[in-house]
């Protein structure tokens, strides 16, 4: 572990590459099946217009063009020099197998990209294109990222998923027989949910020992059908004393060998419609420390093989 109270993603890159690896977000132009397959729709209950994480990318742009410019970004903020490209917006598995190599290839092919990569959804991972992903783990440094967001599946029918939870465990175990590293994401804060429903489903995935993990703060965005019924006044969001013990309470309980990919995010500051103090990113991430430091715990200190 580095100097945290949990196992970081950023300080497991620093040992393997020898140095920082920051991550470059590239919008190959995917579309999402709960779309139908394209980009118009509503989609999840959650999701803005432009897909998960799309704000300030263009899909317009080849793959090699927009990792250069984030890679100029990288280069000048943190004088970067090593980079994973992270095909992030909606599901980059949705397409044919040969289109996927060819733009998979093109990430590989910018200077000083040492890896990829690649987030979906449960249910965009056949058979063809696990076998495709396998070929990039045995080639490069490769991470298939998974969108679950819960092991509830009255909470997916909720958000509007268009999959079930029994979908994400096959997928799952179909990319662990392959040999992948996977890593799992997880919306806390969803509406209906209890502390209790969150931290199951962070204890399934600790007996699923994941490889990663992402956790997000449910953040509700404005144009969104989520905006909507908060507007209405049908749905709450976490207060930050909330979001903070429960992150605390998720990470007791992952495997110690587990990788947090992230804590918490920031959305959209001109689409934010709540939590608003969720912009403050770094106060959020210093209060999770200070919230183990004051428990006395680490990640795994609830972590029980036999539950």
């Amino acid at each position: 572990m580095s100097d945290k109270r949990y196992n970081l993603f950023s300080a497991h890159l620093k040992k393997v590459f020898g140095g920082r690896v920051h991550k470059i977000s590239v919008d190959a132009g995917f579309g999402c099946p709960n779309r139908g397959g394209g980009r118009a729709g509503n989609g999840c209950l959650f999701c803005d217009p432009d897909g998960s994480g799309a704000v300030g990318l263009d899909h317009r742009l080849s793959i090699a063009a927009q990792i250069e410019l984030g890679r100029e970004v990288m280069t000048r903020k943190y004088k970067a020099r090593q980079f994973l490209a992270y095909f992030q917006p909606f599901s980059n598995t949705l397409a044919p197998v040969a289109k996927l190599r060819q733009l998979y290839d093109e990430a590989l092919g910018v200077e000083d990209v040492v890896g990829l990569a690649v987030g979906t959804r449960p249910d965009c991972v056949p058979p063809e294109v696990l076998d495709l992903l396998a070929e990039y783990h045995r080639r490069t440094y490769f991470w298939l990222e998974l969108g679950l967001q819960s092991s509830h599946d009255r909470t997916l029918d909720r958000l509007r998923r268009g999959h079930d939870f029994a979908t994400f465990l096959e997928a799952y175990a179909a990319a662990k027989s392959r040999g992948l590293k996977v890593c799992v994401h997880v919306i806390l804060g969803l509406p209906g949910e209890s502390r209790a429903d969150m931290l199951a489903t962070a204890e399934t995935l600790a007996q699923l020992r994941v490889d990663g993990v992402k956790l997000h703060l449910l953040h509700v965005l404005r144009g969104t059908p989520l905006g909507d019924l908060y507007c209405e006044g049908n749905v709450s969001v976490l207060e930050k004393d909330e979001y903070v013990g429960v992150v605390a309470d998720v990470i007791e309980r992952l495997p110690p060998e587990t990788l947090i990919h992230r804590l918490t995010g920031d959305g959209p500051r001109e689409l934010l419609l709540a939590p608003l103090w969720s912009l403050n990113k770094w106060e959020v991430l210093n209060a999770i420390d200070a919230e183990l430091m004051r428990r006395g715990s680490r990640q795994g200190d609830r972590y029980s093989a036999e539950l």
